[in-house]
Formats: C-alpha cells, sequence, structure tokens
C-alpha cells in the first residue's frame, strides 16, 4: 500500500513547503490507520518510515551545500507528529542520525553513509540520552573505549536506544583514557559482531520506536566511523540542531490537541467554555512558540551563550505546553477521551514522554540554573 502511494508521487518535492505536505499527505493516508496499532501492540511503521525518507522528510537540514533548513525538518516531523507522536519521535531519532553525520569532518560516512540516512534507506538512532546528561553532570558515561589499531575496542551498556533494529546505526559516545582522558564519538552499526539489542521494557506510550538496551561487548569501531576525536567541541556544534528538532514532536502534538478539543466543539461546547485553557488561547501560544523556534533554526552553528540559552528555554516551553495541552484536550474530550481507543488518554501519555525524553524538564531547568551561574 505505501509503495503505491509513494508511486504516485514521481516528482520528488524539493522545496520546504512541498516536503512538509507531502508528509502530511503520507501520514493521513499510511500512518494514521496504524496509530491504535502502534500504541496498543507497539508496531514499528517500518514502511512508513522509509516513505518519509523518499519524499524527502530526512533531507532538509542535510544539504550538500548551504545552510542547513532545520526549520523544515522540525516542521516535517510534526506534520507526522499530528498522527502519532511515537512516530515522529522515531522522525527525530533519524533526523538526529544525519544531523551528526553532516556536522562532522567525516568525509568517508558524509559520501558513503549520509546520503542513505537522508532517504530512508538506512535508518537509526541517537544514543545520545547518556551523554547529554553527561555532559552536565547528571551522570557517567556509560561507555567505555580503549584505543587498538585501527580504531577502538569499546564495552558498555546503553539502556534505551531508539529507532534501532538489526541493520540500523547510531550515534555513540565513549570515554577513553589512553593518551589523555577524552571523550570520542562515532557512528556504530547495530550489526557489528559483539553488540546486542535487548528488548526488556514496555512503556505506557512509544513502545512503536524500536527502543532497545544495547549492550557492546568488545565491539571494534574503526577510524574510518570516528566523527569526532576528542568529541566536546563537536558536541557544542551539534547540540542546538539537536535540541531544536525535538520541537517538531511537541508542535505535531499539540496542534492535534487543539484539534480534539474543537471537534467536540459541538456536543460539549456549552460546558466546555468554562475550562480554563481554550484551544484559541493554545493556538496562539503554538504560533508564538513555532515563530521563535524558526528563528532559532536559522543559525544552528551560533555560539553566543545567549543563543544558546534561548533554545533551551524554546525546548523547556514546548514540553511544558505539550502537558499542558495534553491536559486540555483531555479535560475537554471527557469520559470519550478516557476510553482505552480515545486519543486523547493517547495524546496525555504520549505528551509525557516530550517533557521527560533527554533533554528533560528537570535538565533544562538545571542547565538554566547553571548558566545563570
Amino acid at each position: 500500500m505505501l509503495e503505491s502511494s509513494v508511486a504516485r508521487n514521481e516528482d520528488k518535492p524539493s522545496a520546504g513547503a512541498d516536503v512538509i505536505a507531502a508528509m502530511r499527505d503520507l501520514s493521513a493516508r499510511e500512518l494514521a490507520p496504524l496509530v491504535h496499532k502502534i500504541d496498543a501492540e507497539g508496531y514499528y511503521p517500518e514502511a512508513v518510515m522509509r516513505g518519509y525518507g523518499r519524499l524527502g522528510g530526512y533531507a532538509a537540514h542535510l544539504p550538500a551545500d548551504g545552510m542547513p533548513d532545520i526549520d523544515t525538518a522540525v516542521r516535517a516531523m510534526a506534520a507526522a507528529g499530528e498522527y502519532c507522536l511515537s512516530t515522529s519521535f522515531c522522525v527525530w531519532c533519524q533526523d538526529a542520525l544525519g544531523w551528526y553525520i553532516f556536522a562532522s569532518d567525516n568525509e568517508h560516512l558524509k559520501e558513503t553513509l549520509l546520503p542513505r540516512v537522508a532517504a530512508g534507506e538506512a535508518l537509526g538512532g541517537t544514543a545520545l540520552s547518556n551523554p547529554m546528561k553527561s555532559f552536565f553532570g547528571i551522570e557517567g558515561l556509560r561507555l567505555k573505549g580503549k584505543r587498538v589499531e585501527g580504531g577502538y575496542i569499546v564495552r558498555g551498556l546503553l539502556p534505551f536506544v531508539s529507532n534501532l533494529g538489526d541493520d540500523h546505526y547510531f550515534g555513540a559516545v565513549f570515554e577513553v583514557e589512553e593518551g589523555g582522558k577524552r571523550n570520542v564519538m562515532a557512528i556504530v552499526p547495530c550489526a557489528s559482531e559483539g553488540l546486542s539489542l535487548a528488548d526488556n521494557t514496555r512503556f505506557v506510550a512509544l513502545d512503536g520506536t524500536r527502543t532497545f538496551a544495547v549492550q557492546m561487548r568488545d565491539v571494534f569501531v574503526p577510524d574510518s566511523s570516528i566523527i569526532a576525536d576528542p568529541c566536546d567541541a563537536y558536541i557544542k556544534k551539534i547540540r542546538a540542531g539537536f535540541v531544536l528538532l525535538q520541537a517538531g514532536m511537541a508542535f505535531g502534538l499539540i496542534r492535534d490537541c487543539i484539534n480534539l478539543m474543537q471537534q467536540v466543539k459541538g456536543p460539549l461546547g456549552h460546558v466546555n467554555k468554562y475550562l480554563d485553557a481554550q484551544p484559541e488561547h493554545i493556538a496562539e501560544q503554538l504560533a508564538a512558540m513555532e515563530s521563535a523556534v524558526t528563528a532559532l533554526c536559522a543559525t544552528p552553528f551560533e555560539t553566543d551563550p545567549g543563543y544558546w540559552r534561548a533554545v533551551i528555554e524554546a525546548r523547556l516551553a514546548a514540553g511544558e505546553a505539550s502537558v499542558a495541552a495534553a491536559h486540555a484536550a483531555m479535560l475537554h474530550c471527557g469520559a470519550r477521551g478516557y476510553v482505552t481507543t480515545g486519543a486523547a488518554q493517547r495524546r496525555l501519555r504520549e505528551a509525557y514522554f516530550v517533557a521527560i525524553v533527554t533533554p528533560a524538564t528537570k535538565q533544562l531547568k538545571k542547565m538554566l540554573a547553571d548558566m545563570a551561574h
């Protein structure tokens, strides 16, 4: 079904607006019918994910030349998120993987793997949850590396890495002791010898994201897969884009929460009007957040501390607004949203993920407090 629908788009959209429209159209036709299966059964919509790539959904922020169009990437992700946060999170994972390679100096990966990631032919995840916490003093690095001829041997366990599969890839940061303690970042294939994926956890939402515990037992990472050694300056380079891209998840979810509230205006508007949060107010807030993020997306490599602070504030606002919008949608929908097939209860469960995925609300607040001192 997906193949035939994608085939109808013989001319691959290139302009940002066309990509977003194509993503929304494919989501409505192919993703929407799968949403309950994704939520209830943990189904991973791989055909849809690859279809997004064929439409250019992962390519806007990975140009061959010129500035990356992160704003289009955010809005394309939101188009998926209007139907399913689980899938829009996988889109973010894919976008982040491409972002890692694009922003590196590894010409080998740029020539071989990056085009496949941008086209959805190669899928993968981020594995930066632990490093992002480590770099801000929350926990230690879980992966340790040792220099050997031609690369590194890496050991350790990452408890939650998403958008993975046997033929997928992820970005990993490991600590090296020899030659001066430092952190190194690489792109790792899930098919690497000594690497195993374990599916041991069930979540209240987002089970359709292929989230695994990644065990690395003496995995050889060749020099050709290294994207930064050491990686401290590189992390500062990619962090704004990494964080801003997450806004797409929030914006899509919030837009659907507004729609849910609008849908029950007819039968319930006479009593819902007494609720504090109204869809019109949330729509105004969403428009303001989108405008702020669009402006920040224009300069993802900006080094000014004030810019980084604005990025953190925008991400914090997106997470808090997601929970608030989903809470409001739940109250507006009432009992019809409280059944197991109700969209409102699913959106509420999904919204908390936006607030707790790294960087989580509490980490963002810590980061802002640290910057103030």
